[in-house]
């Protein structure tokens, strides 16, 4: 089984998926291995297996397996995988590690590169690239590439 992507924020008590057994009998489900951390369980008598508690990014994915087993006779039992995934949600703002940061140019130098301003962002993937842009800069003589964050000048100063 491969349920669809959870969300980091889902809650506690979130549907994941509905293991099947098809057999004569009625079977427990429980899980048997590979949910060391304990996010998941199991109802024993319908197979629906939901969130136990919040979910971390970084311990995923998981792969844990589900045993359906013969509710007469415990010798009897099929095991079968289940992987599930999380995505990453946008939740963490880019951020500077100074809010000041100042350069110092000599005069009449030629539009050039001045500085390239790096900020983190603790997302992943999609969720963690940056762009870069300028604010109330009207009638200022800068620019900034928007992937890079390298700030140039446009024109000399006076």
């Amino acid at each position: 089984y491969h349920p669809a992507p959870l969300s980091e924020k889902a809650p506690t008590d979130t549907f994941v998926v509905e293991i099947r057994a098809l057999y004569k009998l009625p079977v427990n489900y429980s899980i048997s291995s590979g949910d060391e951390k304990g996010y998941f369980i199991i109802h024993s008598s319908n197979g629906i297996v939901r969130t136990r508690k919040t979910l971390e990014l970084e311990d995923f994915p998981v792969n844990f397996k589900v045993r359906a087993t013969d509710s007469s006779n415990a010798a009897i039992f099929n095991e079968v995988e289940v992987k599930v995934e999380v995505i990453d949600e946008n939740d963490f703002p880019p951020v500077f590690p100074s809010s000041l940061l100042e350069e110092t140019l000599p005069e009449h130098s030629p539009a050039t590169q001045i500085v390239q301003l790096k900020a983190q962002d603790n997302d992943t993937g999609r969720n963690g690239f940056l762009t870069y842009g300028i604010l109330n800069g009207h009638g200022l003589k800068f620019r900034i590439n928007e992937t890079t964050g390298i700030l140039y000048s446009t024109a000399p100063f006076d």
